[in-house]
C-alpha cells in the first residue's frame, strides 16, 4: 500500500509499520522466532504520487487544499463546453468538492464514473484527515489510514514468524497465497482458516483446532480481517 502525504511534515517518508495490537496479541499466544507486522509505504507530496497512491493522508486544515484542486479543474472542464453526461457529473462533483467531500465518496455510479474516465482526480480514492492529536502518535494513525485506505490483513503463525500480510479488502484467497509467494498461488489446493475471534478465544491455533473451528476454503473465499491462515498447496 503506498500511502501519500498532503500537507503534513512530522511523518518521515519511507516505510512504515502498521503496529495493529492484534499482531502483538497474535504473538502472545503462538510462539515464533519473530514478529513482522504490515508496511505501508509512505511518499512525500509529488504530483504524480498524488494521483497513483492507494490513499492520501492529509490533515484537517490541508483537507480543503486537496479538494480545492480537484475543484480547480472540474471549474476549468466545465468553462470549457463538456458534453451533457460529463457536465451533470461534474457539476455533482463541484458540489460535492465545494461542502469539502472528496471525489470518491460521492458514490457515483458506473455510467457516472464511465463520463469522467478521461479525467484523473486527486481525491478519487481514500482520503483520511487527521486532527493535530492524531499527529502526534503516528503508529496509530497508520493504523487508521491502513484501514480507511480500503486495506485489511491475514496472519500466518508459528515457526520463522507470526506476520501479518497485507491485501486489498475484498481480495481471493487465491489472490492473498500469491502475496506470500507466487508458487503457492500457481499450486494452491485449500486455505486453512480460522476466524480471529476464534483465534483468541480458544488460545491460539492449536486451541481453535481442537475445537474445530478451522474450516476449509476454496480459492474465491474472500478473505476477512485478520483471518489466521495456512495454505495448502501442491509443490
Amino acid at each position: 500500500m503506498k500511502i501519500c502525504l498532503f500537507g503534513i511534515t512530522g511523518i518521515t517518508p519511507g516505510k512504515h509499520n502498521v503496529k495493529d495490537p492484534r499482531l502483538d496479541q497474535a504473538d502472545q499466544l503462538v510462539e515464533a522466532q519473530k514478529k513482522n507486522y504490515a508496511q505501508v509505504d509512505v511518499v512525500a507530496e509529488k504530483e504524480a504520487d498524488l494521483l497513483t497512491a492507494d490513499a492520501i493522508l492529509t490533515s484537517r486544515t490541508a483537507l480543503s487544499d486537496l479538494l480545492m484542486k480537484d475543484l480547480e479543474f472540474v471549474e476549468t472542464r466545465l468553462g470549457r463546453g463538456a458534453q451533457a453526461t460529463e457536465k451533470a457529473v461534474l457539476e455533482r462533483l463541484a458540489e460535492a468538492l465545494i461542502s469539502e467531500m472528496p471525489v470518491g465518496r460521492v458514490g457515483l455510479k458506473p455510467e457516472e464514473l464511465a463520463a469522467i474516465a478521461a479525467h484523473n482526480f486527486y481525491s478519487n480514492k481514500p482520503v483520511i484527515a487527521a486532527e493535530e492529536a492524531e499527529l502526534a502518535a503516528p503508529e496509530r494513525l497508520m493504523v487508521r489510514a491502513f484501514q480507511e485506505g480500503g486495506f485489511i490483513s491475514f496472519l500466518t503463525v508459528g515457526g520463522k514468524e507470526n506476520r501479518a500480510w497485507p491485501i486489498r479488502a475484498g481480495t481471493t484467497a487465491w489472490d492473498a497465497a500469491g502475496t506470500i509467494h507466487t508458487d503457492i498461488q500457481k499450486g494452491f489446493i485449500r486455505a486453512e482458516i480460522i476466524s480471529f475471534a476464534d483465534f483468541v478465544e480458544h488460545g491460539g491455533e492449536t486451541g481453535a483446532k481442537r475445537a474445530n473451528k478451522q474450516r476449509l476454503e476454496l480459492k474465491t473465499y474472500i478473505m476477512q480481517d485478520y483471518d489466521v491462515v495456512n495454505f495448502r498447496f501442491n509443490k
